[in-house]
């Protein structure tokens, strides 16, 4: 899958269908954290691609005021040693480059792969006064759909997907777990019929143009 800028152009269409009036989004930057970087415990694929694209989000973002939330995963001590991103070690630790883009943007900590689970990000988002979710980030199929299919993100008029700007451990997963994503908003999704129509309302794919 080429990678490239161009989704990110799309960063800034947020109009609302159904108020007709302009929306707020938040970005939400998930997991970009040292273990996934070459020389951490468990790198990914496309790491600097991936990592320049967030990074032109974040200027896109601020550039348009639409606030920014880091979203951290620290492994929950009371399991045990985790392969990656245990408490207090630098490969828990927010990229230096992500932190440098977004430096006084809120830090919400997870132990799970919902960004919403038993966290502060709602909370967060409400503080901000946000209604649409913008998400980009690490892992693709888990932490990033994870989060865009979550029980908590219906309470969100639009959820929006960067491609570009998110990867995981090979370019044939993170195209699997877009393509799961917007089959979730699709017509021929088993869910329920309510369930359908909430994820096709909500539920953005933005992908490069080719």
């Amino acid at each position: 899958m080429a990678r490239g800028p161009q989704a990110i152009e799309n960063l800034c269409t947020f109009h609302s269908p159904r108020s007709h009036r302009m929306s707020k989004p938040a970005l939400i930057v998930i997991d970009l954290q040292n273990d996934y970087f070459p020389g951490g415990a468990f790198p990914l694929s496309s790491t600097e691609a991936t990592l320049s694209n967030v990074e032109l989000a974040i200027r896109k973002a601020g550039a348009t005021g639409v606030p920014v939330v880091h979203v951290q995963h620290v492994a929950d001590p009371t399991q045990g040693i985790a392969p990656f991103f245990n408490a207090g070690t630098p490969g828990a630790e927010i990229h230096a480059r992500i932190m440098a883009a977004a430096p006084d943007a809120p830090v919400v900590v997870k132990h799970f792969a919902d960004s919403f689970e038993r966290t502060n990000l709602h909370e967060t988002l409400q503080r901000l006064g946000v209604d649409q979710l913008i998400l980009c980030g690490m892992m693709t199929q888990n932490c990033v759909t994870h989060t865009a299919l979550s029980r908590q993100a219906e309470r969100y008029q639009k959820v929006t997907v960067l491609t570009d700007a998110c990867t995981t451990v090979s370019e044939m997963l993170h195209a699997i777990a877009l393509h799961a994503v917007a089959w979730a908003g699709s017509p021929d999704c088993c869910w329920g019929a309510a369930a359908r129509r909430r994820a096709r309302r909500r539920l953005q794919i933005v992908q490069r143009r080719r």
